[in-house]
């Protein structure tokens, strides 16, 4: 039984709390593994490494040193780099500045074409897709319009005698020239009026390689034609 400290006259409710306390508190045991020597650790085996490394690769086949993987045969995608339509355009203009390709004779304001009496209109575009091969060539190049006629008129007799269907007459652009290209106009001319319309087939600006908008493909008849053959049609 615990005694009482009370004094006389005085009420104190905490004073003897500490013995309470220390009655009812339990002793930890003091820990003494601090002062416990460590066991020393033991020297490396290098024995038992190598067997313990040998049990965990038994069933490790071996790889040939000199194996390698076949790539060739592999399926691989490779994604080709995100193009704006920007920079394709770019490199496009690039390209066509440094070697011409992509460039279309077909589209732009120098291309022309024609054909003549009932005759599609796709033959014109055939001859300038390079479908028929040139048997007979002229350079008209420096000359007058009066000395281009005369050639040009030479050159298309002897096409016609010897047989030749496709021709290529060359006459520059005419970009040197303040107004139209004269002698690429008067060779337009000379192919749609006069003695010579009856025997052109079609005509059409040349390719990039044959000289582009600067030389035009002629296609020859066999025989030309006439106004009979035409009542003939419309028969």
């Amino acid at each position: 039984m615990m005694k009482s400290s009370k004094t006389k006259g005085l009420f104190r409710p905490f004073e003897d709390l500490k013995t309470l306390l220390d009655d009812r508190s339990m002793r930890l045991k003091a820990d003494t593994s601090a002062l416990t020597p460590q066991t020393p650790m033991s020297e490396p085996n290098p024995d038992q490494d190598r067997a313990i490394f040998e049990a965990a690769m038994a069933n490790v086949e071996k790889i040939p040193q000199n194996t390698c993987a076949d790539l060739d045969s592999q399926n691989f995608v490779i994604s080709p780099p995100h193009k704006t339509d920007a920079s394709e355009a770019l490199l496009d203009l690039e390209e066509l500045v440094k070697t011409g390709k992509g460039f279309v004779v077909a589209h732009t304001a120098e291309y022309i074409e024609g054909t003549g009496y009932n005759v599609n209109r796709a033959v014109a575009k055939r001859l300038h897709s390079g479908e028929y091969a040139v048997q007979g060539h002229i350079d008209l190049h420096g000359q007058s319009v009066k000395g281009a006629r005369t050639l040009f008129d030479r050159f298309i007799r002897e096409s016609i005698s010897s047989g030749k269907r496709m021709i290529l007459i060359i006459h520059g652009r005419g970009l040197s020239s303040p107004a139209d290209p004269v002698l690429k106009t008067n060779v337009i001319q000379w192919l749609t009026s006069g003695p010579w319309r009856k025997w052109v087939l079609a005509f059409a600006s040349a390719r990039l390689c044959d000289g582009g908008a600067g030389a035009t493909y002629v296609l020859l008849r066999r025989r030309p034609v006439t106004k009979r053959l035409k009542r003939k049609k419309h028969l």
